[in-house]
């Protein structure tokens, strides 16, 4: 894991300042770092992760699992529905989940209108695929 550097950087990212980009962990989301990362020398990585309104729910993320030393998802818009080891968890807007570190999960359908916020620490964590935590994970909704 990252070792802790003496941050001394300001940092104030605002709407206009970063786009929304493909090319993140999952193709069928959409991401816009807030700049932590480099204002945290890579301590923190904070950003948001929005449903790519060309891509609707399929396979999800599949199994997998985060090395990192902290996790939160932030629900801001729609909602997302996930595996946690074997529970089915529907996450809505307003909820905040801590993920703990090495939990297994899936994170299979989604509301075209997803958005959520990300913060992990350390920034540059590793996602490593899992296998299946149960074969009961339910069907995606379908986007109308």
């Amino acid at each position: 894991m990252n070792q802790h550097t003496d941050v001394k950087k300001f940092s104030h990212v605002k709407p206009g300042d970063t786009d929304y980009r493909g090319g993140g962990l999952r193709d069928f989301f959409l991401y816009r770092d807030l700049g932590i990362a480099d204002a945290t020398g890579g301590q923190v990585i904070c950003h948001l992760v929005k449903a790519n309104p060309d891509c609707p729910p399929e396979d999800g993320t599949g199994w997998h699992r985060h090395d990192c030393e902290f996790q939160i998802v932030v629900m801001l818009k729609g909602w997302a529905r996930f595996m946690y080891e074997d529970k089915p968890t529907l996450v809505k807007a307003g909820d905040v989940v801590h993920q703990r570190p090495g939990i297994v999960h899936y994170l299979y359908d989604y509301s075209p209108d997803m958005e959520y916020m990300e913060i992990v620490s350390p920034a540059d964590f590793k996602t490593v695929d899992m296998p299946p935590a149960t074969d009961k994970v339910p069907p995606v909704t379908p986007w109308s």
